[in-house]
């Protein structure tokens, strides 16, 4: 059985996320109570039928997704990690991932005024951002939980679709998800980040006037970096270093690794190293992606 609990902050994309997984044959469960969750996964995998049974027409799937969040009483989220260590420890072989969705305190003001809905925190807060707030210290328990974050920031609902379908739902089973994210210092550093590398001391196309409106993925600025011996040593240097400590994430775990790669605008220098270490990862690893957050093109 396969299990993925989705968990973050209100507005972040949690009805979106448990949409996509349900649109690819998730059986999906919105708001579950924390406590219940034992009793849930036992029903549903005593109640399934035999994969040879061909008469079963409704029948819960094997690959179950959970909505688990604020909406919860504190006390049963404060129950949630012990209940997740015994479910790992439990008979029934669930594989178990924990996809916690994130995303500025910004952000989520400016998307609960466009649409003006009421944040589910109001009755315990007073204001929007005070809510905002409350909810922060709710989850604060239950979101170092989490198998993957997803910085949902500064993605659009289509990125975020993309991220949960090819990266999440789609993961082979006890593999390592890696994926590399470039990124502007100047826009902040992605939330979501386990390792990041600050690549601004490496030489800058954006100071020679003919690279400038190009990206690290445009061939002009591609030759330029390719050509400069600190930009070579530096993708060696980490490309040596995710070699080596990569299996010890695997063996400690770790479902997912995302690396954050960053240069002052997000434009050239960050995008060239985290293609150039896709390129290298891509052919040895089943799960492997890139994502440039300020370059769209």
């Amino acid at each position: 059985m396969k299990l993925i609990i989705i968990s973050g902050k209100s507005g972040s994309g949690k009805s979106t996320a448990i949409q996509v997984l349900e649109d690819i044959g998730f059986y999906c469960i919105d708001n579950l109570p924390a406590a219940l969750l034992p009793q849930t996964i036992h029903y549903l995998h005593s109640t399934q039928a035999p994969l040879s049974d061909k008469s079963t027409k409704h029948r819960p799937e094997d690959k179950i997704a959970l909505c688990i969040d604020a909406r919860n009483p504190i006390e049963h989220l404060e129950q949630l990690p012990g209940i997740i260590e015994q479910l790992n420890k439990s008979e029934q072989k669930i594989e178990i991932d924990f996809i916690y969705l994130d995303a500025s305190d910004e952000i989520l003001i400016q998307r609960y005024s466009a649409s003006r809905r009421r944040h589910p925190m109001a009755n315990q807060a007073q204001g929007l951002k005070s809510s905002i707030e409350y909810e922060n210290r709710v989850l604060a328990p239950i979101a170092d939980l989490a198998s993957i974050r997803i910085d949902t920031t500064h993605l659009s609902l289509y990125e975020l679709r993309d991220r949960i379908k090819y990266r999440v739902a789609q993961r082979i089973e006890q593999d390592l998800s890696l994926q590399f994210i470039s990124f502007g210092f100047k826009h902040g550093v992605p939330l979501d980040s386990d390792i990041v590398y600050d690549l601004r001391m490496l030489p800058n196309p954006y100071w020679i006037p003919e690279l400038r409106s190009f990206n690290g993925r445009q061939q002009p600025v591609i030759d330029f970096l390719a050509a400069e011996p600190l930009v070579t040593e530096m993708v060696d240097d980490i490309r040596g270093y995710v070699e080596k400590w990569l299996p010890h994430f695997k063996t400690n775990n770790r479902s997912y690794v995302t690396i954050a790669l960053g240069c002052t605008g997000g434009q050239h220098r960050s995008v060239y190293i985290a293609e150039k270490l896709t390129d290298y990862f891509r052919p040895l690893m089943d799960n492997v992606s890139v994502y440039h957050r300020e370059t769209k093109d």
